[in-house]
């Protein structure tokens, strides 16, 4: 995850380190994903400094994404203007969700799909919503209906188990 601080600072030395370490344990470009907050895009004065970094990021073989999606700062132009690999869709769209809700992620699902882009439901705790993305066409799911977050031990164990 990357912040505000990061990307502000218009200090790109993060970016040369994490090049670094890829480039050290010969990660092939595309397996390491930097995610911004949708927050990031508040300040407009500050969106060609973000859309700036993010072709920096892409440059560098590392995928980008939107978190929290949907909800707040965001708007449906972000998914136009920004460079970006994948959209997290917030988890508020699954918090009482009714039938305008699962249109909508339908739709954003779509658009997403047609500008290239992976799309990610975040906070999914049953399985009729996973259901529900499924008819949608979303990409992956995260959410205590899998598992809670767990050290990687534990991790091993209940994989091992699936």
């Amino acid at each position: 995850n990357l912040s505000r601080v990061h990307i502000l600072s218009n200090n790109t030395a993060f970016l040369d380190r994490l090049k670094e370490i890829k480039e050290s344990y010969q990660i092939p470009d595309g397996l390491i994903e930097l995610e911004l907050t949708e927050s990031l895009m508040l300040e407009r004065r500050d969106f060609r400094l973000v859309t700036d970094i993010i072709d920096q990021i892409r440059a560098m073989g590392f995928h980008c994404s939107v978190d929290d999606f949907g909800f707040g700062y965001s708007s449906l132009s972000l998914l136009k203007a920004l460079n970006i690999n994948t959209v997290k869709l917030d988890r508020q769209f699954f918090l009482n969700e009714n039938e305008k809700s699962w249109i909508v992620v339908k739709r954003i699902t779509q658009l997403a799909h047609d500008l290239k882009m992976t799309v990610v439901a975040e906070g999914i705790e049953d399985w009729a919503q996973v259901e529900q993305l499924r008819l949608c066409g979303c990409d992956l799911i995260q959410g205590y209906v899998y598992a809670k977050p767990m050290p990687a031990a534990d991790f091993e164990g209940w994989y091992a188990a699936q």
